[in-house]
């Protein structure tokens, strides 16, 4: 990693044409969403969605900044928590918008994390046949992954995000001062899908977050900057193939793990979505190295090895609770959604900053596998 740390806002352009729009990250920066906005749709009517916590916590901020701008806006406020990524969630909020008369020029604002923004931009995709939306993420994991590239989704009985559409948003704000007083607990979690894209593809980026992950969780310029390095990121791939026709696809990198995982734990704070990713991409590695003997065992184990630095999980048998039963877990990654003619994909690697998408992987090697690791070896 060679760009210098930096203490102003940061932009980060998604650059897909007609429908382009900036990544602003920085301190203190929610305060200009109402100038902003006013900018980008003159004389719009805003719709807020936002759970329990972040209503408490962050709205009356965003609401000054609306009104500073003269933006009138309204709102609907949501349970935290996964659960909210439901048929009876997503009507409520859906129904909300209709009755606030919002109209096709107006604009849905996502405040929260993960999911908030999957929720209220899949509302965004489909009432009155497509709205714009501006993302304000809250969460670690939300300002460096969910809030960018426009995947939106629901949960189904049978997995995570399996209901959605692809809908860009037209401005995601970061704000970092936001993740001040976020649990550690969150931040940890969040700061998984930091390391996933060092892991995926730039091992300079790894080694800088080897150095430096101390003063990330501290807060400050290192923080920043790596939230702008991972926007980076993804924007890059989401340019490439915005739809995950493609390499978009590597951004799931411990994610086929990782959602089996948090679907047999019921989506519950047992088991947190970056704790699940932090054990799929550690169960990636390993697959690759003992199974598929593509990468290293020492780099399986020094990318294993930091994510136990920071107190993230990386065994299954890490995650609380009675055991996971092997066959629940198999039959949930075979409802993936990068599952292609009934074959399983994976994310593998063949070395720290080298993912692949590897198809047709054999089913009986990652049952003989996950039947180890559920025994602890």
């Amino acid at each position: 990693m060679t760009a210098p740390l930096r203490s102003e806002p940061a932009t980060v352009e998604v650059r897909l044409g007609a429908r382009r729009y900036d990544v602003v990250i920085g301190r203190g920066i929610v305060a200009s969403l109402g100038g902003r906005l006013a900018t980008l749709r003159a004389g719009a009517k805003a719709f807020v969605v936002t759970d329990e916590n972040v209503a408490r916590c962050v709205l009356p901020a965003i609401d000054a900044s609306l009104d500073r701008a003269g933006l009138k806006a309204d709102r609907v406020v949501v349970p935290p928590g996964e659960a909210s990524k439901s048929f009876a969630i997503f009507e409520r909020v859906c129904e909300a918008i209709v009755a606030s008369r919002i109209e096709r020029g107006d604009l849905v604002i996502a405040l929260g994390g993960g999911v908030v923004g999957d929720l209220a931009g899949f509302a965004a995709a489909v009432v009155r046949r497509g709205l714009d939306y501006v993302q304000v993420p809250t969460t670690l994991l939300a300002q460096v992954d969910s809030s960018v590239g426009g995947k939106t989704a629901i949960d189904s009985s049978h997995g995570k995000n399996l209901i959605g559409a692809f809908h860009q948003p037209i401005l995601v704000l970061a704000d970092t001062a936001l993740l001040d007083t976020l649990p550690e607990r969150e931040f940890r979690a969040g700061y998984a899908e930091v390391v996933k894209y060092a892991l995926l593809g730039d091992a300079a980026f790894f080694a800088w977050l080897e150095a430096n992950w101390r003063e990330i969780f501290a807060g400050g310029p290192a923080r920043d900057h790596a939230i702008a390095v991972s926007c980076r990121a993804k924007a890059a791939i989401v340019e490439r193939d915005e739809r995950e026709t493609g390499d978009r696809a590597l951004l799931n990198l411990g994610h086929t793990f990782g959602h089996a995982l948090e679907a047999a734990c019921h989506y519950s704070d047992r088991l947190l979505h970056g704790e699940a990713i932090a054990i799929g991409m550690a169960l990636a590695f390993e697959f690759s190295a003992t199974r598929q003997g593509l990468v290293a065992k020492a780099d399986a184990a020094r990318a294993i090895r930091h994510l136990r630095a920071v107190g993230l999980p990386t065994r299954i048998k890490d995650v609380a609770g009675p055991p996971l039963p092997l066959d629940r877990l198999l039959e949930l990654i075979a409802q993936d959604k990068k599952i292609r003619r009934g074959k399983l994909t994976f994310i593998l690697a063949r070395g720290i900053g080298s993912a692949f998408i590897e198809t047709g992987v054999d089913a009986a090697e990652v049952r003989a596998f996950l039947s180890e690791k559920l025994a602890g070896r």
